[in-house]
């Protein structure tokens, strides 16, 4: 005890009550804390520029785009080539005929398959066109039969290339 409250007991007074020693004790409220909200911070938009490609090798040769068809022998200088700039391939492999190659590296492709309709137990012919990037070593002339396969838009209706020009003017379309 402290000796206040021996002195308070002498004179007959009586100690302080611990729930009152409780009460002057008591801890103040917290309020809680308001964190600030921090936004995630937004990088600027980067310049899209084709960069060269990370493996090297000889001038001239072609890079591996992952398909068994045989390279150009021509080279060139087109950013959106699969073989010599950094256009990447995926997806679809689809056997055409050229049918016009009047644009700038560009040409329209038909392709030609059977459909079943089983109402009349016959088969339809049915084409289909598909605009692709004609890149100047293929240089795929109209009458060709080439091998063009997907890749990421181009432009707004060109979203295939040509991988490999297999030659021959096969005449498409023709009737009897």
């Amino acid at each position: 005890m402290t000796p206040d409250a021996e002195n308070g007991k002498e004179s007959g007074e009586q100690a302080p009550s611990p729930a009152l020693k409780k009460k002057a004790t008591k801890k103040p409220k917290v309020e809680p804390k308001v964190e600030a909200k921090v936004e995630p911070k937004i990088a600027a938009p980067k310049a899209i520029t084709p960069s060269a490609p990370k493996v090297r090798r000889k001038a001239g040769a072609a890079r591996d785009i992952g398909v068994d068809v045989t390279p150009p022998t021509n080279t060139c200088n087109d950013v959106n080539c699969p073989f010599h700039g950094v256009l990447a391939v995926r997806g679809m492999i689809i056997d055409c005929v050229v049918l016009t190659d009047k644009m700038d590296k560009s040409a329209v492709v038909s392709r030609t398959r059977l459909r079943f309709v089983p109402k009349f137990e016959r088969y339809e012919k049915m084409t289909a066109k598909y605009t692709v990037h004609n890149p100047p070593c293929i240089a795929a002339k109209k009458g060709d039969a080439v091998t063009i396969m997907e890749c990421r838009p181009i432009s707004k209706t060109k979203a295939f290339v040509i991988i490999e020009n297999r030659g021959g003017a096969v005449n498409e379309g023709s009737s009897r």
